[in-house]
């Protein structure tokens, strides 16, 4: 039997149950969950939201230097949204591979229904050319966005996701402190109702990205 938990953010915190992590070293606000957030857990990789989120409010630009609207343009459709940046050493690749290798298993109408996006957390390096090119080599049909720090940002809090503004250490790397979950959107309500964390693998997406793309609980 599934326990159920509602916990205040500090009570996340202490817990773990939303860890933020983020691609690099250091201890900063990212690691600190922003919302109130009540959840069903169990062992599975999913975590069913109790309390689903709100798609973000999110007007960016897309890879191809077009605005993009996020809440318009994935409206009805199963929607995965993900938080990083391309120089990223190690979470953020895995986890767009891991997604692209499940994305592969399904079948092509599936896979043309499923909205990937991965929205950058460094938009100062990350143009949208680069951006593009980025994605490119993980799936050519992922959604890549950049704009303003602060509006992405903002958009991120408003699932939860805390992220830092791009900061140099002293070897000269820039690290981007940002949270490292993938939350999933429902085609049938539009809200972010099943969360995933870093070490997620491509065989726990394989497996549920087939009832992610009808709006079903995994």
């Amino acid at each position: 039997m599934r326990t159920k938990k509602t916990m205040l953010a500090a009570a996340l915190a202490a817990a773990a149950a939303l860890t933020l992590s983020s691609c690099g070293s250091g201890t900063d606000s990212a690691k600190q969950p922003v919302a109130d957030v009540s959840m069903d857990t169990s062992d599975k990789a999913a975590t069913v939201l109790d309390q689903p989120f709100t798609k973000p409010d999110l007007v960016l630009t897309d890879t191809h230097g077009k605005k993009f609207d996020l809440r318009e343009q994935t409206k009805g459709k199963p929607t995965l949204i993900y938080f990083g940046y391309t120089h990223c050493p190690d979470v953020c690749p895995l986890t767009m591979s891991n997604i692209s290798l499940a994305k592969r298993a399904l079948p092509k109408a599936d896979q043309d229904k499923l909205q990937v996006v991965f929205v950058t957390t460094d938009p100062e390096r990350d143009t949208p050319s680069s951006l593009g090119s980025w994605l490119k080599a993980q799936d050519p049909t992922f959604i890549g966005l950049t704009g303003d720090f602060p509006t992405i940002q903002a958009g991120a809090r408003q699932i939860g996701i805390g992220i830092d503004p791009p900061k140099a250490e002293k070897d000269g790397t820039v690290v981007s402190m940002h949270g490292a979950q993938v939350v999933a959107f429902s085609p049938k309500t539009d809200k972010g109702y099943v969360l995933y964390g870093e070490d997620t693998t491509s065989d726990d997406y394989t497996k549920d990205l087939p009832k992610l793309i009808t709006g079903a609980t995994p």
